[in-house]
């Protein structure tokens, strides 16, 4: 069950990690810990082909609720789990919390989401023409 997600999931994670990389000691110089960033990026990618898993299971799925059970699940599971990894952040760090790290990591999960949200509507358009 490979599509083409899991690829675009992949180059998306090498990508956000290449310019974290590149821009290392711009990002330690500015106040951003740059391994906290790291390791959200490698949580976020696997916590995105997770809920995309279960969202896909959701949208193929033949009775309403199920789906509804599936796409409203996998957004809960996302938000709840990058809600408790921010909140651990911040406890652990709690006299240094950066919170250019905490929007950065914000902005990494819009990201994550907006393309899991683009990759479920096409899968939902193919599966609408193959129907009608």
């Amino acid at each position: 069950m490979w599509d083409r997600f899991y690829f675009r999931v992949i180059g998306l994670f090498v990508l956000l990690n290449g310019i974290l990389f590149l821009l290392k000691d711009w990002l330690l110089d500015n106040g951003f810990h740059h391994n906290v960033l790291l390791g959200g990026n490698i949580a976020l990618a696997a916590l995105s082909a997770f809920t995309y898993n279960l969202s896909r299971k959701g949208v193929e799925a033949e009775s309403n609720s199920v789906f509804m059970l599936r796409v409203y699940g996998a957004m809960l599971t996302r938000m709840f789990l990058c809600l408790a990894g921010i909140t651990i952040y911040a406890v652990v760090n709690r006299a240094n919390t950066s919170k250019y790290t905490i929007f950065s990591l914000m902005f990494f999960y819009a990201v994550y989401a907006i393309m899991e949200n683009v990759s479920l509507q096409k899968v939902t358009r193919q599966g609408n023409k193959s129907k009608a």
